[in-house]
């Protein structure tokens, strides 16, 4: 059964660090595009960061850029997400999805295999 199973989410103060990961069961990583993904109330999901098969390539939304970096280990079928200075405005369920092509727009619809989130809230 292919799963992404994310964690490392929870309840922090602004300003706060936080490290999400994504691990995979049932497949490897190696060749696929992935991404993050946050979704608050009542929005639609939006990509925060992906990264290129590589891992050369990455890209941000703008509200997140210099504040978090995306990795990659393909050896440990994991996928990172390194928030720092984390903001209100951060809070959401956070998704890690797998792709079928990489894309600078980190959009939704390009990525097929979704975890079933971890919340984070950034709260004082």
């Amino acid at each position: 059964q292919l799963q992404l199973v994310e964690s490392g989410g929870g309840l922090v103060q602004p300003g706060a660090s936080l490290t999400l990961s994504c691990a995979a069961s049932g497949f490897s990583l190696e060749g696929l595009p992935l991404g993050w993904f946050r979704q608050a109330p009542g929005n639609e999901r939006e990509g925060v960061s992906c990264i290129s098969v590589s891992g050369g390539t990455t890209s941000y939304h703008d509200s997140v850029k210099v504040r978090f970096t995306i990795s990659r280990d393909d050896a440990k079928k994991t996928v990172y997400l390194h928030m720092n200075n984390v903001k209100p405005e951060d809070t959401g369920t956070y998704y890690c999805g797998a792709g079928i092509i990489y894309s600078d727009a980190c959009e939704t619809r390009i990525h097929n295999h979704w975890g079933q989130g971890t919340q984070v809230t950034v709260s004082s």
